[in-house]
C-alpha cells in the first residue's frame, strides 16, 4: 500500500502536526505572558484560554486525558483554564477493522482470531489510551477486549511535555502554587497506564480487597488473551450511573453509599485508590430492575499510599472534628506540606473544611446544595487560590493530587444522584479501630497476592 493511503505511516506526521499546532498556540500566549509582565499589563486569562482550548480541542489521545485530569485539580491551572478544559472531550478516532487485525496479530499471533468464537468488529467503548471490543469466548463468556493504540508511549512522552509547557506558562501567569510536583504525579500516572499488565495486577488487587462485598462488581481478568497492550476482562453488564438520576431517593442513595464504599474502603483500609472518579468509568447492575449495586471497570490509574499518608488524612479530619490546630498542622506535614506559616495553614483550612465538610456533621444531607456537579469545589479553589497568590508559591506533596481530585470527583457522583445520606456515619464506619501499621500489614498482603509488591509505598 503507498504510504499516502496507509493510516497507520500517516500518524507520525498527523502528530508532528498537532504539536506544532499546540506549541505554536502556546508560545503566542507565552510571549503575550512575557509582556504583560515587562510592562505590567493585565492578561486576559479568559482569552488565552478560549485560544489554547480550541487548539487542544483538535487533540486526540493522552493530551486530551492530562488536559481533562487537569480539570478537575484545583488551583493546578487558573479558572478560566479549568473551564475552558473541562469542556473537552477525549475521543480518539476508532482504528478501523484493518488496523484493529493488524494490533491483534501483533499481540495475539497470526491465528489470533481463532481464540474467539466471536470477536467484535467495531469498538464497543473508547478507553483513554486505546478502545474496547466486545467478544465471546469458546466457552460462552462475554468478553471486553481493551486494545491499545499504536506509538502510545512516544504518543505519551510527547503529550507530557506538552503540560510541562503548561504548567511553565501557569508558573509565569500566577505562581500561588508551585506546579512542579503536581507535574511529577500527574506524569507517573499516565505512565502506568500505558501497563496493562499492571493493570491486570491492580484488577487482581481490587477483587481481593472488595472479595466481601455483593454490591461492588470487579471484572475478572483473561490472563491467557491479555499482554502488556491488550486486557482481556470479563464483560460487565451494566447502564450508565446517570440513567438513575431520576430513580427514587432509596434507590440513588443506595448507588451513592456503594460508591462510597468502593472509594474509601480501599483507601482506609489499603491505602489504595480508584484515582480516576470519572462517571465513564462505573456502570450500575440491576436485579429485578432495581440497582443492585456498581461496575467498577477502568483500573489503570490506580494509586497506592504510604500508611503515613493515609493516616494523615484520618489525624486532619479529627483534628477539624476536635477543633485541634496542632493535630490539624502535624497532619498537613505528615502529607508532605513544608514551611507551614500561620496564614498558609489558613488557606488550606479553607479547602480541608470544605473537603471534610459533608464528614463533619452526624446528620443525613447532600453533599452540597445548591451546587451543580460541574461547579463542585471550583468556588472554593478559586478562594483558595486567591489567598495563597497573596503568600506566595506552596508545594503541594505530589501523592495529594489523586487523593484532592478524587475526592471532588466522588462528590460530584453524589451531586448528580442528589443523595442525602448521613457523611458522618459512613466515613466513621471506616476509619473505625483505624492503626497505621494494620493498613501497612493488609497492603503488604494484597500487593504481594497480586504481584505488585515492589510497588509497596509507592511514590
Amino acid at each position: 500500500m503507498p504510504p499516502s493511503k496507509d493510516r497507520e505511516s500517516n500518524r507520525f506526521s498527523a502528530r508532528v502536526g498537532r504539536y506544532a499546532k499546540v506549541g505554536t498556540n502556546m508560545g503566542g500566549i507565552a510571549a503575550k505572558v512575557a509582556g504583560a509582565r515587562l510592562f505590567g499589563m493585565e492578561l486576559d486569562n479568559a482569552k488565552n484560554a478560549a485560544e489554547l482550548a480550541e487548539a487542544l480541542g483538535g487533540l486526540k489521545g493522552p493530551l486530551m486525558k492530562v488536559a481533562q485530569l487537569l480539570s478537575t485539580i484545583p488551583d493546578a491551572l487558573p479558572p478560566e483554564y479549568t473551564t475552558e478544559l473541562a469542556k473537552l472531550q477525549a475521543s480518539a478516532p476508532p482504528m478501523g477493522w484493518a488496523f484493529v487485525k493488524r494490533r491483534m496479530r501483533a499481540e495475539l499471533g497470526a491465528d489470533w482470531q481463532s481464540r474467539f468464537a466471536e470477536f467484535g468488529r467495531e469498538p464497543a467503548a473508547a478507553a483513554s489510551l486505546g478502545q474496547v471490543h466486545r467478544a465471546t469466548a469458546h466457552d460462552g463468556r462475554v468478553l471486553a477486549c481493551k486494545l491499545q493504540y499504536p506509538d502510545m508511549a512516544s504518543a505519551v512522552e510527547a503529550d507530557l511535555k506538552q503540560l510541562q509547557m503548561l504548567f511553565s506558562l501557569h508558573r509565569r501567569m500566577s505562581p500561588a502554587i508551585d506546579t512542579r510536583e503536581i507535574a511529577k504525579e500527574i506524569s507517573a500516572r499516565v505512565r502506568e497506564e500505558l501497563d496493562y499488565g499492571r493493570e491486570a495486577a491492580h484488577i487482581a488487587m481490587y477483587q481481593d480487597i472488595l472479595s466481601e462485598s455483593e454490591d461492588i462488581r470487579v471484572p475478572k481478568v483473561v490472563d491467557d488473551l491479555s499482554t502488556g497492550r491488550l486486557l482481556t476482562m470479563g464483560w460487565l453488564t451494566g447502564k450508565p450511573l446517570l440513567e438513575f438520576k431520576e430513580h427514587s431517593l432509596e434507590d440513588r442513595n443506595h448507588l451513592a453509599r456503594t460508591m462510597f464504599q468502593a472509594w474509601w474502603h480501599p483507601f482506609s483500609h489499603f491505602g489504595v485508590i480508584h484515582g480516576d472518579p470519572h462517571l465513564g468509568n462505573y456502570t450500575v447492575f440491576e436485579q429485578d430492575s432495581t440497582p443492585a449495586g456498581i461496575n467498577l471497570l477502568d483500573y489503570g490509574c490506580i494509586r497506592i499510599f504510604p500508611e503515613a499518608f493515609v493516616e494523615g488524612v484520618v489525624e486532619l479530619y479529627r483534628g477539624l472534628l476536635e477543633e485541634n490546630n496542632d493535630r490539624v498542622v502535624a497532619a498537613y506535614e505528615r502529607w508532605g506540606f513544608t514551611n507551614l506559616k500561620k496564614e498558609v495553614i489558613e488557606v488550606l483550612n479553607i479547602w480541608a473544611r470544605f473537603i471534610y465538610g459533608p464528614l463533619l456533621t452526624d446528620r443525613v444531607r447532600s453533599i452540597a446544595d445548591g451546587v451543580s456537579a460541574a461547579e463542585y469545589g471550583r468556588k472554593e479553589a478559586f478562594r483558595v487560590h486567591s489567598a495563597l497568590k497573596e503568600l506566595g508559591p506552596v508545594t503541594v506533596p505530589q501523592e495529594f493530587v489523586f487523593m484532592d481530585r478524587a475526592a471532588i470527583g466522588l462528590g460530584g457522583v453524589f451531586l448528580h444522584l442528589r443523595a442525602e445520606l448521613n457523611f458522618f456515619e459512613l466515613f466513621n464506619e471506616q476509619i473505625d479501630g483505624f492503626e497505621a501499621a494494620t493498613v501497612r500489614a493488609r497492603q503488604d498482603r494484597v500487593l504481594g497476592a497480586a504481584g505488585l509488591a515492589n510497588e509497596t509505598h509507592a511514590a
